[in-house]
C-alpha cells in the first residue's frame, strides 16, 4: 500500500488496493465506539460522492476499532433536538446519504466484527452484502424500541424487504440482537466466518459477485397488502403482553407505519422518518434514552484496567450464592463454590447447567461453563482467588466466623466481598484484620436477569478495593453502583416501603391481583405481592425487621404471620400466592369489586418518600445515580425515567400535597421526609 493510496478523513480512513478495491474504515474521532453522529455521516456523504464519481471495483465497510462494527447513532444528538422538525431533518439526512450508499454501482460488502446495532445495522443493510465475524462477541440487532423509537434510518423499509416481515418484525419490536449464525439463518447476513477470514472473504465476495440475497417463497408474502393487516393484528397482540401503547408506543408505530405503508418503499421511508421524528420529541423516548445515558455512566465506572480477576470462591450455595458461581462461570471466570453440604452443591451444578442449557444453548459452551464451575467442599480454592464473595445467609456472627477463619488464608491482594442484603459493613469488617479490604458486592434476584450491582463502601473501604469491586462487575457484565453502608442500602431500602404497603393492603381486605394490577398499570414489571412470593417472604421478613430496627418502622403481621406458617412464596409453592410448579395460580377476583382510589399512590408515593430520603441522607451521590439504581435494581417503570427524574415530571408541589393527604388519611408511614424541602419546586433536581 503506499501512500498515494490511502486517504484520511477526520473520522473515516479510504485505503485503496492494487485491485482497485476500496476498503473504508470507520474510526469516530476522540471516541472508544463508532456511532454515526451528523458529522460521520456528513462526511460518508462526500466520500459517497467521490466513489460514484470514480466508480471502484467495489467497497468494502469495516470498522477501524476492535471493540466493534457500529454501536448505533449518536443519542446524544437526540437530546439536544428543540423540536420533531429537527428530528425530521436529522433523520431524512441519514436515510439520504445510507441511501447514496445504496445506489453506489458497484459491489457493497459491510464487513462486521463486535457490535453492529441500530443505524450500525442500518448502514450494514443499504450495502450489497453483509460478512461477520462468527465469534460469540458480534452482536447484530435492531435495538431502537430500547430508547423509546425505532430504526430510522430506513431499517425498517431494507429489513423487512431483505428477512421478510416475521423475522423483521421479532427483531425491531424486542430490540434483540442475534449473533452472527443465528443472523446468517434469517437472511441478514451472507456469511459467518472466522474474524482471520473476514478480509480473504470480503476480497473475494468483490471479484466475484454473487447474486444479492432475495426474498423468496412464503416469506416474501409476509410484506404482501393482503397479508399485512392479518400479521399486524397478531404482531400488537404479541406486543400487548410486555408493553402497553400509552407506556411504549414505538413497536405500535413501527407495526403501523409496515402496515399502511409496506408496498412502497420510498413513501414508507418517508413515513418512518415522520414517525421517529414524533417519537423521538415524547416522553417516553426522552425518558427512555436518559436511562440509557446512565447505564453507560455505569458502566463506566468499572473501567480498570489493572485490575483482571481469573479464579473466584464463592462461600455459600445457597440461591445467590449458587447462583452467582453460576454467572460468574458463564462470564468465562474460574469459580470454587464452597458449602457445607454435598447436597447443597450438588443442587447448585443441576441448577447451573438449567441455565446454561437455556442461555448457552450449544452442547460444547454449555460443558465449558460447567468445566469452570468446581463444588470445593473444603474450601481449597481459596487460597488461589483472585476475588472472595461471602454469600451466606443473614447473620452478623455468622458472618463474622467466617472473616476470621478465611482472612489468613486468603491472598492480601484478593478481593473480598460480602453479597449481604441489608448489613452494614462497618458491622462485618470489626472481624477482620484489616476491615478497609472489605466491600459490598450486592447482586439481586435473579442474578443471571438483573443487571444492576450494589458496590457498598464502609466508612473504612479503601477507596481502591471499591473501584476493583466495581471493575469486576463489569467484568462479568453488570453495571456497578456505588452506594454508602446504611441498613438496606439503596434498593432494598426504597423497595422495602412499596413491598410493606401492599402487604398492609392485602391485610386491609384488598385482593392480591388488583394490588399488582395497579402496580403493573404504572409500569412496574411485576407487582409487589408477586415480586415477594418471588423473592421469599422469609428473605423480605429479615429486610424489613434489619430496617425496622433501625428506621423504626412497623412489620406487618400478615407478613409475619406467612413465614411462621412456613408459607415463603414461590419457593415452597404457598406464600400471597398458590403456585403450581412454576405457575402462579391467581385468585379470581370479583368482577364487581372496586379498587380504592388511592390505590397505586399509595404503593408509589411509599416508594418516592424513601428514595427522598436516601438522596438527602447521601445513600448514593446524587440523584442520577439513584435514579440508575432503582430502574435497573427494581425495574421502576424506565419510561418513567427514574423516580427523581418522575418527581421532576409531575412536580415536587404536586407530591408534596399528596403526601400530606395520605399522612392526614393513613398516619406517620406517609409523612413527608425532610429531603423534600430540598427539591426545587421548579421541578430542577
Amino acid at each position: 500500500m503506499t501512500e498515494a493510496q490511502i486517504k484520511t478523513y477526520q473520522h473515516w480512513r479510504i485505503e485503496k488496493n492494487a485491485d482497485g478495491i476500496v476498503w473504508l474504515y470507520i474510526d469516530k474521532a476522540d471516541s472508544s465506539a463508532n456511532v454515526l453522529s451528523r458529522p460521520v455521516l456528513d462526511e460518508l456523504d462526500v466520500i459517497l460522492g467521490d466513489f460514484q464519481a470514480q466508480r471502484p471495483r467495489g467497497v468494502i465497510i469495516a470498522s477501524g476499532k476492535k471493540n466493534g462494527f457500529i454501536a448505533g447513532a449518536d443519542v446524544n444528538e437526540f437530546t439536544t433536538l428543540s423540536s420533531s422538525a429537527d428530528g425530521l431533518r436529522l433523520v431524512r439526512h441519514a436515510q439520504n446519504v445510507l441511501d447514496r450508499l445504496e445506489s453506489l454501482p458497484c459491489p457493497t460488502i459491510a464487513v462486521i466484527h463486535g457490535f453492529c446495532l441500530g443505524g450500525g445495522l442500518e448502514l450494514a443493510l443499504a450495502c450489497r452484502y453483509r460478512i461477520a465475524d462468527d465469534d460469540a462477541s458480534t452482536k447484530i440487532g435492531l435495538p431502537e424500541v430500547r430508547l423509546g423509537i425505532h430504526p430510522g434510518f430506513g431499517g425498517t423499509v431494507r429489513a423487512t424487504r431483505l428477512v421478510g416481515a416475521l423475522a423483521a418484525m421479532d427483531l425491531m419490536l424486542s430490540g434483540k440482537a442475534l449473533n452472527a449464525r443465528a443472523a446468517k439463518k434469517i437472511g441478514l447476513i451472507d456469511h459467518a466466518v472466522p474474524k482471520r477470514q473476514l478480509h480473504y472473504a470480503a476480497t473475494t465476495m468483490i471479484k466475484h459477485p454473487p447474486t444479492p440475497f432475495r426474498l423468496a417463497g412464503w416469506r416474501a408474502w409476509t410484506n404482501h397488502k393482503l397479508v399485512r393487516p392479518v400479521l399486524a393484528t397478531m404482531f400488537r397482540r404479541q406486543v400487548r403482553k410486555h408493553a402497553r401503547p400509552d407506556h411504549y408506543p414505538a413497536p405500535y408505530a413501527i407495526i403501523d407505519v409496515w402496515e399502511k405503508y409496506g408496498d412502497d418503499a420510498e413513501i414508507m421511508q418517508k413515513e418512518e422518518a415522520a414517525s421517529v421524528a414524533q417519537l423521538v420529541m415524547g416522553d417516553t423516548a426522552q425518558s427512555l434514552i436518559r436511562v440509557f445515558k446512565l447505564q453507560e455512566h455505569l458502566k463506566s465506572l468499572g473501567k480498570n484496567g489493572s485490575f483482571v480477576p481469573k479464579h473466584v470462591h464463592v462461600i455459600g450455595g445457597g440461591v445467590m450464592g449458587g447462583d452467582i458461581a453460576a454467572w460468574c462461570a458463564q462470564r468465562g471466570l474460574q469459580v470454587t463454590l464452597q458449602d457445607r453440604k454435598h447436597e447443597t452443591l450438588a443442587r447448585v451444578m443441576k441448577r447451573a447447567h438449567d441455565l446454561y442449557k437455556k442461555t448457552l444453548k450449544h452442547p460444547r459452551l454449555v460443558q465449558a461453563a460447567m468445566d469452570r464451575l468446581m463444588p470445593d467442599k473444603d474450601g481449597m480454592g481459596l487460597g488461589r482467588a483472585d476475588v472472595i464473595i461471602e454469600a451466606v445467609f443473614e447473620d452478623i456472627d455468622a458472618k463474622q466466623a467466617l472473616y476470621r477463619d478465611i482472612e489468613p488464608k486468603i491472598r492480601p491482594d484478593a478481593l473480598l466481598a460480602t453479597n449481604t442484603s441489608s448489613i452494614p459493613l462497618d458491622i462485618l469488617n470489626k472481624a477482620l484484620a484489616r476491615p478497609e479490604r472489605l466491600v459490598g458486592l450486592h447482586f439481586f434476584n435473579p442474578v443471571s436477569k438483573m443487571q444492576l450491582v450494589e458496590i457498598v463502601k464502609g466508612e473504612v473501604t479503601d477507596p481502591e478495593v471499591c473501584k476493583q469491586a466495581a471493575a469486576f462487575a463489569r467484568y462479568i457484565d453488570r453495571l456497578p453502583l456505588p452506594v454508602a453502608s446504611t441498613p438496606g442500602f439503596l434498593v432494598n431500602r426504597v423497595l422495602m416501603p412499596y413491598l410493606i404497603e401492599a402487604v398492609l393492603l392485602e391485610s386491609e381486605g384488598v385482593p392480591a391481583p388488583v394490588i399488582d394490577k395497579a402496580a403493573l398499570d404504572f409500569g412496574m414489571p411485576m407487582g409487589p405481592i408477586d415480586l415477594a412470593d418471588t423473592v421469599g417472604l422469609d428473605i423480605c421478613l429479615s429486610v424489613a425487621d434489619i430496617l425496622a430496627k433501625n428506621f423504626g418502622s412497623t412489620v406487618p403481621e400478615r407478613l409475619q404471620e406467612l413465614v411462621k406458617a412456613g408459607r415463603l412464596g414461590k419457593k415452597t409453592g404457598q406464600g400471597f400466592y398458590a403456585y403450581k410448579g412454576d405457575e402462579r395460580i391467581a385468585p379470581q377476583v370479583d368482577k364487581n369489586y372496586s379498587a380504592p382510589a388511592d390505590l397505586q399512590d399509595r404503593l408509589i408515593l411509599r416508594m418516592l418518600n424513601e428514595a427522598v430520603a436516601c438522596l438527602r441522607e447521601g445513600v448514593v451521590e446524587n440523584a442520577d445515580f439513584l435514579d440508575a439504581g432503582i430502574v435497573f435494581g427494581t425495574g421502576f417503570a424506565p419510561f418513567r425515567g427514574g423516580p427523581m427524574h418522575y418527581i421532576q415530571g409531575q412536580g415536587v408541589e404536586h407530591f408534596k400535597r399528596r403526601l400530606k393527604e395520605l399522612e392526614a388519611r393513613y398516619g406517620a408511614r406517609f409523612a413527608m421526609d425532610a429531603g423534600w424541602a430540598d427539591l426545587n419546586p421548579n421541578n430542577d433536581i
